[in-house]
């Protein structure tokens, strides 16, 4: 079961390597060459080839497998020269959930993903700038919305049909690299809350987290929402690392909180710009250890950090005069209430490392948040989980992770369900917590080309809701989604 060199395979997937060349790096000489997901030193050995998750970086392209047609022109690396990079990712899958949900069904869904990168330092002169710009083209029904009815997302790329642009800023680095600036439209769930072994899920709630995503207005600033941002990234060295982004606190002025497919629509094209929206402040701060070369022990990292939303947000249980919100008499108008907050934490370890790699063995992360503000309608959030890269022998760049989440609604939002129950006389389902556990696969064809099948079981969706479907009112089952992804990077 686990690796032996195998004659034949190895030559020529160490052949493969050479052509498509090193991962995309940060490599301006004095600069600190990041490599991981979020933009931080890689730590997790078991980091995947692919991801659809914002934070995660480019890694290989599939150029070098395409023979002449790779770059028919050879303009790259003329464009590489002058300091201009671009890139392009297209994942498609397929999901289905043969049982339970509020029905059973199946959806395709594909995006594109173009991003582009100006140096210029190369183009202009312009010491330690950057420009980076990333543009999202999605097609596709979402499982969750339409047949599951559950809260953490069955898909990370799961969104409204759309063409967007998500992040465009400029980066400055200073003080030799250890201070560096970003100005522009920016999305949190690109470097905060970031878990480099979890990159490898489908499930949404492995990279923006579900009590961030839940709480706050228009799902925050992740994907496919951004918002103008100003963040400093301080890195002292010695493993730790400061940073803080400073957010208008709705992308999409949809004025609530939640993924609203509202949102969506009111900041169709990503070109909205809001800036008079009360601000949402995010910082944490990281210790990564043992990421030198010649450490003696495993690589790991500890994150703590939280968010504060400077915004108003209606009461989940009671109206603007005190009374529930279940009480005929109530006006149907939540309480206005002063923010929303949160702590959180992340813990990266690498567990075990194949001898003589640095890219292949087994890692194992767990995420921790609590939100105590009674506008949350998750109070409570925890998601751990292993991936182990090279399990299998002469699959050194495969990846395979099993992860579960837990998302427990706020006690408000449960007490509203006894309200409901109290003054309609109606028997109902009362909400709890919902639990995600995930099974993946991720299977490289050629570098820069994956194939991944996935297994999900979702536990009491939407906190266990009531069935809008059943005439008898029960519960939304317990739903098994099955699902084969696809991603190709150029």
């Amino acid at each position: 079961m686990f690796r032996r060199p195998v004659p034949g395979v190895l030559p020529v997937a160490l052949a493969l390597t050479t052509l498509a060349g090193p991962p995309a790096l940060a490599q301006s000489t004095g600069k600190p060459v990041y490599e991981g997901a979020g933009g931080d030193p890689r730590i997790s050995v078991s980091q995947p080839e692919s991801t659809s998750q914002a934070s995660g970086g480019y890694v290989r392209s599939i150029e070098p497998s395409l023979g002449p047609l790779g770059d028919p022109f050879g303009l790259r690396p003329l464009l590489k020269a002058r300091g201009i990079e671009y890139s392009l990712t297209y994942i498609a899958e397929t999901l289905g959930n043969p049982v339970g949900g509020i029905r059973q069904g199946a959806i395709v869904e594909d995006r594109l993903n173009l991003r582009l990168n100006l140096d210029l330092q190369r183009l202009a002169g312009w010491d330690g700038a950057t420009v980076h710009a990333n543009a999202y083209f999605i097609h596709g029904t979402g499982l969750s919305r339409y047949y599951v009815g559950n809260l953490l997302a069955a898909s990370v790329i799961e969104a409204l049909p759309a063409s967007r642009l998500y992040v465009l800023w400029l980066d400055q680095q200073l003080f030799e690299g250890k201070l560096g600036v970003r100005v522009g439209q920016q999305a949190a769930d690109t470097e905060f809350f970031v878990s480099q072994t979890a990159t490898v899920f489908v499930n949404s709630t492995f990279g923006w987290p579900a009590i961030t995503g839940l709480d706050l207005p228009s799902g925050g600033p992740a994907y496919p929402l951004a918002t103008p941002a100003i963040r400093a990234k301080y890195v002292p060295g010695n493993g730790f690392s400061l940073q803080a982004g400073l957010y208008d606190g709705d992308p999409a002025g949809a004025n609530r909180p939640g993924d609203d497919p509202e949102a969506q629509r009111l900041n169709r094209t990503g070109t909205n710009f809001r800036a008079h929206d009360p601000a949402l402040v995010v910082a944490e701060a990281t210790y990564a250890y043992n990421t030198d070369k010649d450490a003696k022990g495993l690589p790991g990292d500890i994150t703590l950090g939280g968010w504060q939303h400077f915004g108003r947000f209606e009461s989940l249980r009671f109206d603007q005069t005190g009374l529930p919100l279940a009480d005929p008499n109530a006006t149907g108008i939540g309480r206005r209430l002063r923010g929303n907050a949160g702590i959180y934490a992340v813990y990266d370890q690498t567990l075990y490392r194949e001898t003589g790699k640095d890219d292949e063995g087994l890692g194992f992360f767990l995420r921790a948040a609590w939100s105590p503000t009674r506008s949350s309608l998750v109070s409570a959030y925890l998601d751990t989980g292993l991936a182990y890269k090279g399990l299998l022998e002469g699959r050194d760049d495969d990846t395979v992770g099993f992860s579960l989440a837990y998302a427990r609604l706020s006690d408000d939002a449960r007490r509203s369900d006894i309200d409901t129950i109290v003054y309609t006389g109606t028997a109902m389902p009362r909400r709890r917590a919902e639990t995600v556990i995930e099974a993946t696969y991720q299977a490289v064809v050629v570098p820069g080309f994956t194939v991944q099948p996935d297994v999900q079981l979702i536990l009491h969706p939407g906190g266990g809701i009531a069935n809008p479907r059943d005439p008898e009112g029960r519960r939304v089952r317990n739903a098994a989604v099955l699902g084969l992804r696809a991603t190709v990077q150029y």
